[in-house]
């Protein structure tokens, strides 16, 4: 008998959505005028879905105001505030398009963000962790508050308006304050959108080259949204904790959008990711969900105020962003009390969630795969040679549907190498099917180690490393080797440092895996360099065992 193609297709009860964000705001404002939507601790900020649509419309004009019109590109480089929620439903209702820019960016990234997307308008903190945006700004922008009227700039030219997120006058700088103060309440209409208008541009990683901004539209990021919460049973009753960053699709599609679909109330703890945080958050506003990638997780878990919270309220959630050890997933579901975590893969250019697991999946697909395939949308796997794989087998996931961005921002070139002529997105990630159509990430196709011919799954030595009883996190790559080409390196992280050796590791492999997939390098350490999303980031570590970022 002819095993099964590795071809699947999403289907449910719930149709596609087409309507703009904007819409979307108005039918929650109608349904849940007076329930709370916007929960800012640290800015004294609880706003109901009626408030949030009212600051929305003042924002929106205010930005018109400014002489932004529809097709506009509009950059926001600041941490999880009410303002950037604002900013982005304000644009979404002016049909401006949000350039979201990644709060650690220093100048030569931020001048390549502006400047690829041609944004016009930039909203920006004050500050972020110790770095001062305002002075970094003017080191990009000389000729800011310099001469009066628009501001006009060799470095980024279209750039015209600057809006300063604080209480401090900057000179060529709005504050967002004065952005809406003189804005009347009965706001103008919007103008008219559609829901396949471009409405975000999001910045790829860039670990390969500089950054591609993904266009992302309405309907693409509404309707991500929408599914994701459906299958966390989300309802208007919900509060969801989100200490994941805005700028990220974890932050601003997986929470914002999830919560305007559903009603539900958005609770951003801190500006940026704090432990201690969470727990007051969840406690105090009874959040039943909560967000974060498998370190954020651990962290509030070890936080030493956790014996002493509440944190019974918690049902559901969302992990993603890297695999979940066993041990962890048992206490995220015991002591954390998420019975229904769900955990998602996805990329940017695909808005972001693809596969999700089902609220009562077992915990054997919460830590061994991604779930199954979201609605309306479609996935296969391919060989080398652009063939469909047995199931089981193993090759690149293509995706197709709703949710494939519209393109690279200004770059066909890079855009018909990800999304071939029928559509499908070239993940670039490497993956398998199991017989219940739940998918198993094997890691990025670029990322496979070839060791004298064998292939080497960065994600299954990892699997299988991360059953060690003092292995807390565990990253394995290929390093050149003269001898097999590439050999597999660890970089582990101990429970106990110094508990122990690169000989007992080897050991504990013996035996268990495959003699080429043992780690030749192993390398115990403190911490991995992630980006600020929590995804690792191997380049790094490539280069700190001096083989470059291309080994």
């Amino acid at each position: 008998m002819t095993p099964a193609a590795s071809y699947v297709c999403g289907t449910g009860t719930e149709k596609l959505r087409y309507q703009t964000i904007g819409a979307a705001l108005e039918a929650t404002v109608a349904s849940h005028a007076g329930e709370l939507a916007l929960v800012v601790p640290h800015q004294n900020i609880r706003w109901t879905w009626r408030e949030l649509a009212h600051e929305t419309e003042r924002v929106a004009t205010g930005l018109r105001q400014c002489g932004l019109v529809a097709g506009d590109r509009l950059g926001i480089w600041a941490p999880n505030r009410a303002e950037w929620v604002l900013t982005q439903l304000a644009c979404a209702r002016a049909g401006l398009i949000l350039v979201t820019i990644n709060p650690a960016y220093r100048v030569s990234e931020l001048e390549h963000a502006l400047n690829l997307a041609g944004c016009r308008a930039l909203v920006l903190a004050e500050r972020y962790r110790g770095s001062e945006y305002v002075p970094m700004l003017r080191a990009l922008l000389p000729e800011l508050g310099a001469v009066a009227g628009p501001l006009q700039a060799a470095r980024a030219p279209a750039l015209r308006t600057v809006v300063v997120i604080g209480d401090a006058q900057h000179a060529g700088c709005l504050r967002f304050a004065d952005l809406v103060a003189d804005v009347p309440g009965d706001a103008e209409a919007a103008p008219p959108l559609s829901p396949d208008d471009p409405i975000n541009v999001q910045f790829t990683s860039g670990t390969t080259g500089a950054p591609k901004g993904a266009t992302l539209t309405h309907h693409n990021i509404l309707n991500n949204g929408f599914f994701v919460g459906e299958r966390m049973r989300l309802t208007h009753l919900d509060r969801v904790c989100i200490p994941v960053p805005l700028y990220h699709c974890f932050g601003m599609v997986m929470g914002v959008l999830n919560c305007v679909t559903h009603g539900a109330a958005m609770v951003f703890p801190s500006e940026a990711f704090e432990p201690a945080a969470v727990l007051q958050a969840v406690e105090a506003e009874r959040c039943t969900a909560l967000y974060g990638v498998p370190t954020m997780f651990l962290a509030v878990l070890d936080c030493p105020g956790f014996a002493a919270a509440d944190l019974t309220s918690l049902r559901t959630g969302i992990m993603s962003g890297a695999p979940c050890p066993a041990p962890l997933m048992q206490r995220v579901l015991h002591d954390l009390h998420m019975s229904e975590i769900t955990i998602c893969y996805g990329m940017t250019e695909t808005s972001p969630v693809i596969f999700q697991t089902m609220p009562d999946a077992t915990i054997e697909a919460r830590i061994g795969t991604a779930g199954r395939i979201q609605p309306h949308l479609e996935a296969k796997i391919v060989d080398a040679a652009g063939a469909v794989v047995p199931i089981g087998s193993t090759g690149e996931l293509l995706v197709r549907g709703y949710g494939v961005m519209r393109g690279y921002w200004n770059d066909p070139a890079r855009t018909d190498e990800a999304i071939d002529v029928g559509g499908w997105m070239h993940t670039g990630d490497l993956a398998a099917f199991d017989e219940a159509e739940q998918i198993r990430i094997v890691g990025r196709a670029t990322d496979m180690i070839i060791r004298g011919g064998e292939n080497v799954y960065p994600a299954e030595v990892e699997a299988f490393l991360l059953r060690h009883p003092q292995v807390r996190d565990v990253a394995v790559f290929g390093i050149a080797c003269e001898t097999f080409g590439q050999q597999v390196c660890a970089w582990i992280r101990l429970d106990q440092p110094g508990s122990v050796t690169e000989d007992e590791i080897r050991a504990f492999c013996r035996g268990q895996i495959a003699g080429y997939k043992i780690p030749k390098e192993i390398r115990f350490v403190d911490e991995f360099p992630m980006t600020v999303t929590g995804k690792v980031q191997k380049f790094q570590m490539r280069a700190a065992m001096g083989v470059g970022p291309a080994a």
